[in-house]
């Protein structure tokens, strides 16, 4: 930050620490999904202890995988002011698909095949969303919707409904493949499972892709005013595929990490998860009329929402309450956010 705009801020705020907070958040709305999170996990890991056990810690590490990776392929579209609904389906379309695949015809395909070939058919059905998207002229919300039932609507009329509950083996090895693993103090064996890792991965892929190419300068032009954007000489239909494209490949990454952590294949899982990843999101400082947000705040959305699912049932509230109590977050933190535009 330059030295004048340290003093404006300052000459607005007075001389006082006026500045610290409300400034932050201006600048950085993910700060308050920061304090939140601190805030929860103190006051759980006082109520209940057992929270701040290496188990339940791997758990919520684990949880965020598939979560997160959907979350930054929803927050890429946010950016660009659109909306996807239907990375579940791409990723159910995906991840079953590929097993059915692999068991059937390509039994020694290595895993690494199956993950990439899977990644590349997410990254094909989002570039469909992303050419609809364009040429249609209509809002990506309504697309989404229906590409979301079309997927689904193949997936089960034409390649499968049947729980399938034996994984090739090389799938199944890769989901209990160890990153860490150590005995706790009862003797059970804790694991964090390598597939962790690809979450890191995929954050810094998408954090380079907005901060440090012409690309992400232009998802966030055209998430700022799309026409203005387009007089500037980017291109919408590139960035429209693009962003779709690569939000279809997390889709497509997650759902095969699904089923090789969970060991069976369910053409009808994930189903309803949308919201609670949407929710992520955009209590990551991100806003739906595009234009902002940040990959930091996006993971830490979405570790605000694994720590309330996994945490309420632990300090004695009913799992059916978690709906009410995200929801409540997600209003207040849009309240608080729109409260900090208009002063800004």
């Amino acid at each position: 930050m330059n030295a004048s705009r340290t003093d404006e801020l300052h000459g607005a705020a007075g001389p006082s620490r006026s500045f610290s907070l409300g400034a932050l958040v201006r600048r950085r709305p993910e700060t308050i999904t920061f304090l939140l999170l601190v805030a929860i996990c103190v006051g759980v890991a006082i109520a209940n202890p057992a929270f701040l056990q290496p188990s339940t810690l791997i758990d919520i590490g684990r949880a965020s995988v598939v979560m997160g990776l959907f979350a930054l392929g929803v927050f890429i579209i946010l950016a660009a002011g659109g909306i996807d609904v239907s990375f579940t389906a791409i990723a159910a379309f995906t991840m079953y698909s590929m097993t059915v695949l692999v068991q059937s015809y390509l039994p020694g395909l290595p895993i690494v095949v199956v993950i990439l070939m899977a990644t590349l058919g997410g990254a094909a059905l989002g570039i469909v969303n992303g050419l609809l998207v364009h040429h249609l002229k209509v809002p990506s919300l309504i697309v989404t919707i229906g590409t979301q039932y079309l997927f689904r609507g193949v997936l089960l009329s034409f390649i499968g409904t049947v729980w399938i509950m034996s994984l090739p083996p090389q799938m199944g090895a890769f989901g209990r493949m160890p990153l860490v693993q150590f005995e706790a103090a009862n003797g059970a064996l804790i694991t964090l499972p390598f597939y962790f890792l690809v979450l890191p991965v995929a954050a810094l892929v998408t954090w380079w892709i907005l901060n440090r190419t012409l690309m992400g300068r232009a998802i966030f032009a055209v998430g700022g005013n799309a026409d203005i954007a387009s007089r500037l000489g980017y291109s919408l239909r590139t960035v429209h595929v693009f962003l779709f494209g690569y939000a279809g490949a997390l889709a497509g990454l997650a759902g095969i990490i699904h089923v090789c952590a969970n060991r069976q294949a369910n053409p009808f899982d994930l189903v309803g998860t949308e919201i609670n990843v949407i929710a992520a999101v955009v209590l990551g400082g991100a806003r739906i009329t595009g234009g902002t947000g940040t990959v930091l705040g996006t993971l830490l959305g979405v570790l605000l929402i694994v720590v309330l699912n996994s945490v309420l049932v632990m300090v004695g509230i009913p799992s059916t309450w978690q709906r009410l109590v995200v929801g409540s977050f997600i209003l207040l933190a849009a309240a608080f956010f729109v409260t900090r535009q208009r002063k800004k």
